[in-house]
């Protein structure tokens, strides 16, 4: 991704949503601020294009940041899917891989407490959305491996992460 910057580096910062809005405009990335204290847009990674939300809880200062790729798992699919949500995030260090049997979604999905201002700096948001999206883009073909390929949970996060370790 590349870096952005604006009047807010060095600052201390702006309301969450905002500064989300600031980056994804900066970006060009296509999105809409659905009140105050919800965005959502859409970041291409490596795989896929990303369905970005932010989520802003004024009242416990906290930000969601949740990244949704497009993948539908159906009800066979579940249990490797449970099975490489738990082996996937066993490995993540920011945020983590949800499976939300509500609407068959799988998400990651990572909380960031803000400071007793509410503010979120330029530097943290970019953060926050490269952390997201590169997590996706790491984790996506094993759960490809696993939703079209039929490999195990195992397998596929075996065969990705060594594909993904010879690209670098």
């Amino acid at each position: 991704m590349r870096n952005v910057t604006n009047e807010f580096d060095g600052e201390e910062g702006t309301a969450p949503v905002e500064m989300l809005a600031q980056l994804f405009d900066a970006h060009g990335w296509p999105f809409r601020c659905l009140n105050e204290d919800e965005l959502t847009g859409e970041v291409q990674g490596s795989w896929a294009a990303y369905q970005i939300r932010g989520i802003w809880r004024a009242e416990d200062r906290v930000l969601q940041l949740l990244s949704l790729p497009d993948l539908l798992v159906q009800e066979s699919q579940r249990p490797a899917i449970y099975e490489l949500v738990a082996r996937a995030n066993e490995q993540v260090w920011l945020g983590h891989f949800e499976f939300w049997s509500k609407g068959n979604v799988l998400l990651y999905r990572h909380g960031v407490l803000l400071a007793d201002h509410g503010k979120l700096g330029l530097g943290q948001a970019q953060g926050l959305v490269d952390a997201a999206i590169s997590e996706c883009d790491r984790f996506y073909p094993a759960f490809q491996f696993v939703l079209w390929g039929g490999k195990s949970p195992q397998d596929a996060l075996a065969d990705a992460l060594v594909d993904a370790a010879g690209e670098a």
